[in-house]
């Protein structure tokens, strides 16, 4: 595509020079790299490259979660279409579907369930939180390069930097975090109770609890592994979002203490 690659850990024999997950915490080289070089953006995908993250030209990172935000922001502005991405995804991709007037669906998390939603909505462009862009016109499948040659196509009709263009997205911070239960506990009652205590605020069931609290939302679904229940949440800042999960956090244990 005309770009000047400075390649870093190009060795093909499999053995990686860092945990391979495309995350800041693994990304420090790269980052470095991009302000040591100059560059206008570092790009990193994972081993099966179907995840995709970019870092900015100051060595900050752009966010997994705006990966696809940036990618069916440039698609949008080409041709209308619907969008899908998981219930654990940043709401920026619903703010920027609204920008452009059209529909946006939540699927629940994993791959084949946000496919599964866009053949039903013949959605346009979609994926997941991670990085994963999934674009139709191309394969049902998550795929690093296609994202690539659409972020980069927009950076060059933007002509902007890669900061900037982060700063014209909706400003939204997710944390992450889980709440460690006794194993064999029913979690059923729980989750029921919980709807009925927010039955005022928009929430979504399909996977898990959803509950929205303006643009603020928060995410509860059980593990299938372990004994406890994930929670995601997202507000504008990464405190308020700490502080949403931490409170729905301390309801759930209460109900859990009430239960035993």
């Amino acid at each position: 595509m005309g770009c000047e690659v400075i390649a870093l850990n190009d060795d093909l024999s499999g053995n990686f020079a860092h945990n391979p997950e495309p995350i800041p915490a693994h990304l420090i080289q790269l980052s470095e790299t991009v302000v040591k070089e100059k560059a206008d953006l570092g790009i990193t995908v994972d081993p099966d490259v179907d995840r995709l993250a970019f870092v900015n030209e100051d060595g900050t990172m752009f966010g997994e979660e705006y990966t696809l935000v940036a990618v069916a922001d440039y698609l949008l502005s080409k041709k209308k279409g619907n969008t899908v991405s998981n219930l654990s995804s940043t709401r920026a991709l619903r703010d920027i579907s609204e920008k452009h007037g059209v529909e946006y669906t939540s699927a629940a998390v994993g791959e084949v369930n946000v496919v599964t939603q866009m053949k039903a909505v013949n959605a346009l462009i979609g994926g997941e939180g991670n990085g994963g862009i999934i674009y139709p016109g191309l394969h049902y499948g998550r795929d690093a390069l296609v994202g690539v040659v659409f972020f980069l196509s927009l950076l060059v009709e933007k002509k902007m930097s890669i900061g900037e263009l982060k700063a014209s997205y909706p400003a939204y911070e997710i944390v992450k975090d889980k709440i460690k239960l006794e194993a064999g506990m029913d979690l059923n009652p729980i989750f029921e109770a919980l709807k009925t205590k927010y039955a005022d605020q928009p929430m979504n069931t399909i996977d898990g609890l959803k509950l929205e609290f303006g643009k603020d939302w928060v995410h509860l679904r059980k593990s299938n592994t372990e004994p406890i229940i994930r929670v995601i949440a997202e507000s504008n800042t990464q405190e308020k979002a700490q502080e949403l999960a931490d409170n729905i956090k301390e309801v759930v244990l209460k109900m859990t203490l009430s239960n035993a």
